[in-house]
């Protein structure tokens, strides 16, 4: 009956645990921990008040090469802002174009609401959490 308990313990132990999307295992993309909290009231960051508006925050620590934000109208995405499909390069900084982000280095486009590419690649844009704290901040971080 003991090991029977245990056995139950432990499948509800290991079905409670949860794939975490957020640290990917892309080979071009190392993981780095940060958080930072945006005030959409701040002129640098209005641009998120309004759908479909990325934002590029490009400030040190954040992210590998930065992070790109955009307002979905149902939340917020956030993204790493290096080309996920290129070693890290001066050319690898995705620049935003509209509702996407093209890679310098491959032309590839990327859109901002799913993060998939609009060609066939091995990886997706990487992902970050996005925590809404009150009406004008938001929070970033893996």
């Amino acid at each position: 009956m003991r090991k029977y308990l245990l056995l139950l313990l432990a499948v509800a132990f290991l079905s409670s645990c949860s794939k975490d999307d957020y640290n990917n295992n892309n080979r071009y993309l190392p993981n780095y921990a940060f958080s930072i909290n945006i005030d959409m009231s701040l002129p640098l960051y209005s641009q998120l008040q309004f759908t479909s508006s990325p934002v590029y925050i490009g400030q040190a620590g954040i992210g590998i090469r930065g992070i790109i934000v955009m307002n979905t109208g149902g939340g917020y995405t956030a993204f790493e802002a290096s080309c996920p499909n290129q070693e890290l390069s001066s050319c690898s900084t995705l620049e935003i174009n509209g509702i996407n982000a093209v890679c310098p280095c491959d032309d590839v486009e990327y859109n901002l609401f799913t993060g998939l590419a609009t060609s066939e690649v091995e990886f997706p844009l990487k992902p970050y959490r996005v925590e809404i704290i009150s009406e004008n901040v938001i929070r970033v971080y893996n």
